[in-house]
């Protein structure tokens, strides 16, 4: 059983998106970010960053101890080399997708990432900000259009690399972006859009949608308030 501490969230939905694809069996633990239990001890104690997702689990491969386990990119890994599923054993497939992997979270997840604080939920809007992270995140949409141009998903199969970067295209209006301008980017996101995991993975995180658009001011300060000490740092 994997204990997955979630909350729907780009980085949330890669995992459950995994899970799902991999018949794992796993139970939800809710981590609701706009009331501050990423900083309650003991979800610290599993993800000292305070950021979710994270997960323990409680059969590991070796019959060993419980995994805990912190951010998304390591979880795919592990996840995909304890069931062999969506990750190439051949040697250049699996350099492939590992690249992919690490460009998603070295590069598409923050910028869009900064990309939404900037447009949706920033106190003061910033034209430069705004626009530096809408371009950067089109561009970013270009790289992938280009790769997908050539093949059919990124690492050329189906893998952990599409599951990563998959979630944060959803938002693309948010983001300033039309698929229209990117149609290989555009047949792939409709490609997997419609495997029945993916659609599993998000009704799985449909019970702890946010209803709300605005933020109050003491969800804003936990959301965007955080400092060394709130986060657990001395």
């Amino acid at each position: 059983m994997i204990d997955l501490y979630y909350w729907p969230t780009p980085n949330g939905h890669k995992v459950t998106i995994f899970l799902e694809e991999a018949g794992l069996a796993y139970r939800i633990k809710p981590v609701d970010i706009t009331k501050g239990d990423q900083f309650k001890p003991e979800f610290l104690a599993i993800s000292p960053n305070n950021r979710m997702p994270a997960i323990v689990d409680r059969a590991p491969a070796d019959g060993g101890a419980p995994v805990a386990l912190f951010e998304s990119g390591a979880i795919l890994v592990y996840l995909a080399e304890k069931t062999g599923r969506l990750f190439p054993a051949d040697l250049h497939a699996r350099a492939r997708t590992l690249q992919w992997l690490f460009w998603q979270v070295g590069g598409l997840g923050p910028m869009a990432g900064q990309n939404h604080h900037f447009a949706k939920y920033a106190p003061a809007k910033i034209p430069y900000a705004i626009e530096r992270y809408r371009n950067e995140t089109g561009r970013l949409y270009g790289v992938m259009d280009g790769q997908l141009a050539k093949t059919p998903y990124l690492a050329g199969e189906y893998s952990i690399a599409d599951i990563a970067c998959y979630p944060w295209i959803v938002p693309h209006e948010d983001q300033g972006q039309d698929l229209h301008d990117f149609p290989h980017l555009k047949r792939w996101f409709e490609a997997i859009r419609s495997r029945p995991a993916v659609v599993r993975a998000y009704a799985a995180g449909g019970p702890y949608e946010r209803t709300r658009l605005d933020f109050t001011a003491l969800e804003r300060e936990i959301l965007f308030g955080q400092t060394a000490e709130r986060g657990g740092a001395k």
